[in-house]
């Protein structure tokens, strides 16, 4: 929103207009695509317009202007900046005096979807923006009054439509004094405040002794950063990746390298790791405000969320108080959590999810999903709308997620049958609608007629088209019709369509565009993001440096090809800190979970070794499977066997529809020093298998049931297809690298701290092959390779050992 070098602080006009004068409702009734979608077709409207005005339109002015601020250590002062559309130089007829007289205009253009007939009167923020640059002109001309012109076109018609006014000097000095003065009432508070925290961050140490290699970890982060690198870390279990990531980042806020860090999480269990670490060195003494967003759906005070006046109290009047809750908040407050943030917001009756989004501008320390920086759906327009580089430090952890996620962000589909089910929706309400309708499903089904099973399809410029139709007339109708049933679903069909066609925009050697049948939705067309690399590029480009680190980052040059690696950037393999006297890991070699190999005999099998592995010490064991199928036929057999007396224990299965309170309860329920023997069955990269922190002798033992790779689909096998070709490796990219990962995190369940022993068990005769042991992280050599025969005395012999020590 601005930036400060040398005590000069500076903004943009627009960003200080839309910060200091926003007021009014939150209303999701509003289609508001306007400025950020429409701002490459705007701009060529903007272009269009100028072209014609003549020789008295002088376009795209530069104007800056710098006042006084405020005084701390030395004198601060504001630069405000900008460049208008339009000045015009005319002259106009006094009648008073019958003379000509020279008239100065500025000219605002604003590129809009909306029917210009919908539009009453010039939006306030838009207006203040060509009024802040009618204030600089006057000035800088000595005028004594100065016109203003709104200028709104309709992208699809490119009709135009005019608002205005004639300003005194004097009116327009006095107001623009007052936006300027409120807003370094803020800035103020920021200089002060940064010189507090930075002051802070140089007294504080590393706040525990340093492990093996961990050292070297936090010079290597700390140098990625001064040198605008990215780092990608294999950091196993025990390491501590959170501080020595955050720690040599926040010395690097204070020594002026960065003024932003956002830590990236994909699940909220690691949200609160980060959120610990920080406290740590606040704890310490550091003054850093860390602000944790929360979705939206946590943060809602209603049952369903409604974002409108009419359903919502905090929505009416949001922006007219919100500006005085942060204030409010951030001069209180350092560790910004969810649960202050929806005090502060009771306390100014504001929305708390849109509350704690203006908080992130004005923090040191953001913890969020990945999706805040990196969904084109979602992402944080304040800080990353434009192609700026800012100085922002992206810490990315359990990175290894990231690839699937981000290539399903950078993905987009539709479905045929969801164009039907709207047009009956709105058929009594708009021909011209459901005409646009009828041309997409016709277009489907022109590519449905082409497609058996599953089909790469070179070209839907047809389809792309009809789509870009449909768009526009949904903008028209969204604006007219705010309140009727089923509204909720054209909004569906309405976001599905521009994501579909934000992406199309996208389309390079990177994507595949295809065609097949979804089990619910029926027919599709997709565009699949095949290597999300580029995409990811163009977001940690508006940042300083990037660090990417998990347990499980291996093989370390897969990650840096899908993660927007490059040569220049660095890779740090971190050494566990474990003895491995501590740990026993064993490969079953005689079971196989091949699906053609699943039978009654394999699964018992796996289940003897479940049942040996319990049965050789009191405590808490988790087994995890490539699927609930195969979980629950193993269940089966361990019920049997409880009512058989065969095998002593709780046995408790994961299953797909947990609540919140469930998953919290299957965890507290391993409990420190059990007095009975406890087996969770879960699934590999389910809720369990990573993220979850069962330390010292909470957890003792896990079994790994699989290699975790994938199922055979569609998709999966255009992945393999696809890297066929690009480099030879299309089943490790489809299936090794990803089911690997699934066995990496949930091994690194069972170990926690220096202090843990435990049994890792790998059941699964491919674990023998080189092709998955050259996967294997360097603390998992050596290891033991047993049938299950033989199992038992291995894992006796393990806890003999561990007793004596």
């Amino acid at each position: 929103m601005y930036k400060i070098v040398d005590h000069v602080i500076k903004v943009s006009v627009r960003n200080l207009v839309e910060f200091i004068l926003r007021s009014g409702n939150i209303d999701n009734t509003q289609v508001t695509t306007a400025d950020a979608d429409a701002m490459q077709e705007g701009s060529r409207i903007h272009r269009k317009i100028q072209k014609r005005m003549g020789s008295e339109y002088q376009a795209e002015v530069p104007l800056s202007i710098t006042v006084p601020a405020f005084s701390l250590d030395e004198d601060y002062t504001l630069c405000v900046e900008g460049r208008a559309d339009g000045i015009i130089h005319t002259s106009k007829l006094n009648e008073d005096n019958n003379l000509y007289e020279n008239v100065v205009i500025i000219d605002e253009i604003k590129a809009i979807y909306m029917e210009l007939s919908f539009l009453k009167e010039a939006s306030p923020v838009h207006l203040a923006q060509a009024m802040c640059y009618a204030y600089i002109t006057a000035k800088q001309e000595k005028l004594d009054s100065i016109g203003v012109r709104m200028s709104y076109c309709n992208i699809e018609t490119e009709q135009m439509k005019y608002f205005e006014e004639t300003y005194t000097y004097s009116f327009l000095e006095s107001w623009f004094k007052d936006l300027t003065s409120e807003f370094a009432k803020w800035m103020e508070w920021q200089c002060n405040w940064m010189q507090k925290r930075n002051r802070s961050i140089k007294g504080i140490d590393f706040p525990f002794p340093y492990r093996e290699g961990q050292r070297d970890l936090v010079t290597g982060v700390y140098k990625t950063i001064i040198r605008d690198k990215k780092l990608y870390i294999e950091a196993p279990t025990g390491v501590g990746k959170t501080i020595s990531t955050v720690y040599p980042s926040v010395k690097a806020i204070g020594e002026g390298y960065s003024n932003k860090l956002f830590y990236m999480t994909a699940k909220t269990i690691t949200r609160t790791a980060a959120e610990d670490t920080f406290r740590i060195l606040q704890d310490k003494g550091m003054q850093l405000k860390v602000t944790t967003i929360t979705a939206k759906e946590k943060f809602c005070i209603l049952e369903k969320t409604d974002c409108n006046p009419g359903a919502c109290e905090r929505a009416k009047g949001h922006y007219d108080r919100v500006n005085d809750a942060v204030y409010d908040l951030i001069t209180h407050e350092n560790a910004i959590s969810r649960e202050l943030i929806l005090e502060y917001a009771e306390k100014h009756l504001v929305c708390p999810f849109e509350m704690c989004l203006d908080v992130t501008n004005w923090s040191d320390a953001v913890i969020c999903d990945y999706n805040y920086v990196f969904d084109p759906n979602v992402y944080l327009r304040r800080f990353f709308a434009n192609d700026t580089k800012n100085d922002y430090i992206f810490l990315i952890d359990e990175a290894h997620n990231l690839v699937e996620r981000a290539r399903e962000m950078y993905s987009a589909q539709v479905f045929k049958q969801h164009f039907l089910d709207v047009k009956k929706f709105v058929a009594g309400y708009s021909k011209k609608l459901t005409k646009r309708l009828e041309a997409c499903n016709s277009s489907m089904l022109k590519l449905k007629r082409d497609c058996e099973e599953c089909e790469i399809v070179e070209s839907i410029g047809d389809l792309v088209l009809n789509l870009m139709r449909l768009l526009a007339e949904f903008e028209e109708f969204l604006v007219e019709w705010k309140n009727f049933d089923n509204r909720d679903r054209c909004m569906e069909l309405y976001l599905q369509v521009r994501h579909f066609l934000n992406m199309h925009e996208l389309l390079d050697e990177n994507y595949l565009i295809y065609t097949d049948y979804d089990e619910k939705e029926g027919f599709r067309v997709r565009l699949q993001c095949m290597n999300p690399a580029r995409n990811l590029a163009t977001c940690l480009a508006k940042g300083k440096s990037a660090i990417f680190f998990s347990a499980t980052l291996l093989p370390i040059h897969y990650y840096k090809d899908q993660l927007a690696g490059s040569e220049e950037d660095y890779a740090i393999y971190a050494p566990s800190p474990f003895d491995k006297e501590k740990r026993l890991l064993v490969i079953g070699n005689d079971v196989s979970t091949k699906y053609t190999r699943r039978n009654q005999s394999e699964y018992q099998k796996i289940a003897s070794y479940i049942i040996q592995l319990a049965g050789a010490k009191v405590g808490n064991y988790m087994a995890f499977f490539p699927s609930y199928q195969l979980m629950n036929e193993v269940g089966k057999i361990l019920e049997e066997k409880i009512l058989m007396g065969e095998l002593k224990a709780q046995v408790e299965l994961q299953h797909n529809s947990m609540t919140e309170r469930e998953k919290e309860q299957f965890l507290e329920d391993f409990v420190e020093d059990p007095d009975e023997t406890r087996i969770g069955l879960c699934v590999m990269g389910g809720i369990f298998s990573e993220g979850i922190d069962l330390r010292s002798n909470r957890l003792i033992g896990v079994i790994i049931v699989g290699t975790g790779l994938p199922m055979v689909c569609n998709e999966r096998e255009l992945f393999r297809s696809y890297y066929d070709r690009c480099n030879g490796n299309g089943f490790d990219y489809a299936y090794l690298y990803n089911g690997m990962n699934k066995v990496l995190q949930s091994a690194g369940r069972v170990i926690r701290t220096q202090q843990d022993h435990g049994v890792i068990v790998l059941l699964d005769e491919r674990f023998t092959n080189r092709q998955y042991q050259n996967l294997f992280p360097r603390e998992w050599f050596p290891h033991e390779v047993t049938g299950y025969t033989k199992f038992p005395s291995l894992v006796e012999k393990f806890w003999n050992e561990v007793s004596i020590s």
